[in-house]
């Protein structure tokens, strides 16, 4: 397979594909009802289930994909909505490298409530971790109440990484998204790996710098000391 509108090749493997060489945690979050579930299990296993069971405290999924030489995996914690448990859900916001938000296009209430969980994300997550926003449902044409603009604009005005709209139902920016997730990712390590071996060699230098520093200085102090003594030695003589 290839990323669209890239070259780079790809293989998603199976979701219990026990080897990896990098990991990430990535947490999914908001209202109850938008679709979270669904959206992450069409993404991971390419199953859509019509009949409807709220998460209680949260599942978790992976997803695990080959791409420059390397095996990614995505471990995925897919978060309960209900506001009886958002006390638990803190715990989830640790150690997150990404946070997937998710509101349904057919639900005002679920798209107002965006306001809390960004809240909850910059109270409880890393400062640095990076955000999706996802507009569910959007095969339910006939119900929409969020537009797309609306969507962009929250995202804009909430520096969101990426803002998509989305159809677990027909699979519409789903399994792209985790693709595009694990992308983002290897790319963001690799350039903290450069950054630390640049660093690391800047070190070597600066302490193999300091060394013949070093050395030069012992060497003119031998050196100093050695006309000393020829000269003492001189005086002796005459």
């Amino acid at each position: 397979m290839t990323d669209p509108g890239t070259k780079e090749q790809y293989e998603i493997l199976p979701d219990d594909y026990a080897q990896f060489d990098l990991s990430f945690k990535i947490i999914v979050v908001g209202d109850c009802s938008v679709g979270k579930s669904s959206f992450t299990n069409k993404a991971t296993k390419n199953i859509f289930n019509d009949d409807y069971n709220a998460t209680i405290g949260f599942e978790f999924f992976t997803f695990n994909i080959k791409m420059y030489g390397k095996i990614i995996k995505l471990q995925i914690w897919d978060t309960c909505g209900q506001e009886l448990y958002r006390s638990l859900i803190t715990n989830f916001y640790r150690n997150s490298s990404f946070a997937i938000v998710v509101y349904a296009v057919n639900s005002q209430k679920s798209f107002d409530n965006l306001e809390i969980w960004f809240r909850e994300l910059r109270t409880h997550a890393n400062p640095d971790i990076k955000t999706i926003l996802v507009g569910n449902k959007i095969d339910l044409k006939d119900e929409r109440q969020v537009t797309t603009k609306q969507g962009e604009d929250f995202a804009n005005l909430n520096h969101v990484y990426k803002f998509i709209e989305s159809s677990a139902k027909e699979g519409i920016n789903t399994t792209s998204t985790f693709i595009y997730i694990a992308k983002l990712l290897y790319e963001e390590h690799t350039k903290l790996e450069d950054y630390s071996e640049q660093d690391k060699e800047s070190t070597e230098k600066f302490k193999i710098n300091d060394s013949l520093s070093t050395t030069y200085q012992q060497s003119k102090i031998e050196k100093k000391k050695n006309q000393e003594e020829k000269d003492r030695e001189k005086k002796k003589c005459c």
